[in-house]
């Protein structure tokens, strides 16, 4: 990992990926995903550790601390040497850890030395402790690292890439789609995964099949998964998932919406020609990842065939959001299954 740079005094905005930190003066882990925190703070404390393997570790509670517990923490030992604390529960911070902070933040903002430190916070999101929070991003060299757990497929996907990346390992997308649908919203699964499947493959690119030795058929049975499986997968599969979503209750327009995001995507992809994933990705500003599985997609369907899903698609989603009254959802979601999956032969 590079040492730290010295930079202005701003976080970068939304703060950068856990798997991106370097060490510097003070680290905000921002966020409520304790699996990210703990990632971040560990490769922060490995990047310490690599410049000097004698830094003392100091861990303290907001809840539990008492006045003096931070400055005696960031105090030098007799010996010397680098020191690294790490600050959890500032989100409930009150009284004496909460003030301390606050102190030495505004101290290392005036300019107040602080070499050989590193001060890492953790704030799991609400209002408390924000007052302390914005002042020690206000201290020069501040890193703002952002552990809000991510919301949808593609901000999964592109974790799983960014951790397979930071272990000196390649990963093939169908891998990453595979443990995506089968961890569903649980990052912290997702990611043991993947620094699972980094230790079986020892060096080589992970693959579906690597994949699929660990999650075997497990999937969520989410919107995106029935419009991967129709769109691009096994037909029958296709078909059992969106049953299976239908029994789960998964709403239909969520369905729908995945679907359709995934046939314009390819509809774009098609009419902007041949290319490379990452100059068509900055043309259309669509993710290189997205760009690569519309063209794998694409292999499969022809212009027709892509004209007509996308009309049944449109027919679905009149009928789903009620321009259709006589047509009940789930009746109009399987119809326009099985014309996606005609489509595709066309």
């Amino acid at each position: 990992m590079p040492p730290a740079r010295k930079s202005a005094a701003r976080p970068v905005t939304g703060g950068v990926s856990p798997f991106d930190v370097v060490p510097a003066p003070v680290v905000v882990l921002a966020g409520t995903d304790t699996a990210l925190a703990d990632i971040a703070t560990r490769r922060i404390e490995q990047a310490v550790r690599a410049r000097n393997a004698d830094v003392e570790r100091h861990q303290l509670d907001t809840a539990r601390g008492t006045p003096g517990d931070v400055f005696e923490a960031l105090a030098p030992s007799l010996f010397g040497g680098a020191r690294l604390v790490v600050v959890t529960g500032l989100e409930a911070a009150a009284g004496a850890v909460a003030a301390d902070l606050q102190s030495v933040a505004a101290a290392w903002a005036a300019g107040e030395a602080h070499d050989d430190v590193t001060l890492v916070v953790r704030h799991a999101g609400g209002a408390g402790g924000k007052s302390v929070l914005a002042a020690l991003r206000s201290v020069p060299g501040a890193l703002d690292v952002n552990c809000t757990p991510p919301s949808n497929d593609r901000a999964r996907a592109e974790l799983t890439y960014a951790c397979a990346r930071s272990l000196g390992t390649a990963i093939d997308g169908d891998a990453v789609t595979a443990l995506v649908q089968a961890t569903g919203s649980d990052i912290a699964e997702l990611l043991a995964l993947t620094r699972q499947l980094v230790d079986m493959v020892d060096g080589r690119t992970i693959s579906l099949a690597d994949a699929e030795v660990l999650v075997g058929g497990r999937r969520d049975a989410t919107g995106f998964a029935v419009a991967d499986a129709l769109i691009g997968g096994d037909q029958n599969d296709g078909l059992a998932l969106l049953r299976h979503a239908q029994l789960q209750r998964v709403e239909p327009v969520l369905i729908i919406g995945a679907l359709g995001s995934k046939l314009r995507t390819m509809a774009r992809v098609a009419a902007a020609g041949r290319g490379s994933a990452a100059s068509l990705a900055r043309d259309l500003g669509i993710s290189p990842w997205q760009i690569e599985r519309a063209q794998r997609d694409l292999r499969q369907w022809t212009p027709t065939g892509l004209a007509r899903a996308l009309t049944a698609l449109a027919d679905a989603d009149a009928a789903v959001k009620g321009e259709q009254r006589a047509l009940p959802a789930g009746y109009a979601l399987e119809r326009a299954a099985l014309e996606l999956i005609d489509a595709r032969s066309r």
